[in-house]
């Protein structure tokens, strides 16, 4: 079972995308995601919540967490999701940024289209790594 991780600085919203559009299409034993921040808000975003319920994904129960070393003690991957210099790192991890635009405070039209190309870069991560279903 590989276990990746997307994270961000506040786990409120891109990292939450990714790691649910993640656990949706990944093979379920070969593969989960993780979300998690380096400074986690107290919830995840009011307009990713919107803009996910309307493709019937949930994330009514999501809560940001803190990435730590115990969190990322057996995943493979950490992928980090265009917070700059504020990205989390772990050392001995394999990094990827995807620099997505932040989805707090956007509207809904921009925050859909941050989630589409969320959702992209998820299947085709997958399908690279044949951890799709």
């Amino acid at each position: 079972m590989q276990i990746v991780i997307f994270a961000c600085v506040h786990n409120a919203g891109r990292s939450q995308m990714a790691a649910a559009f993640f656990n949706k299409y990944a093979h379920p034993t070969k593969a989960k995601a993780i979300s998690a921040g380096t400074q986690p808000a107290l919830q995840v975003h009011p307009e990713v919540k919107t803009v996910m319920s309307e493709i019937e994904i949930s994330l009514n129960e999501a809560h940001p967490k803190l990435l730590t070393a115990e969190l990322a003690k057996d995943a493979e991957y950490l992928i980090t999701m265009g917070c700059k210099e504020n990205c989390p790192y772990i050392p001995g991890l394999k990094i990827l940024d995807w620099p997505f635009q932040d989805p707090k405070g956007q509207s809904l039209q921009n925050v859909r289209e941050t989630r589409d190309k969320i959702k992209t870069q998820v299947l085709n991560f997958l399908a690279q790594n044949l951890w799709l279903k």
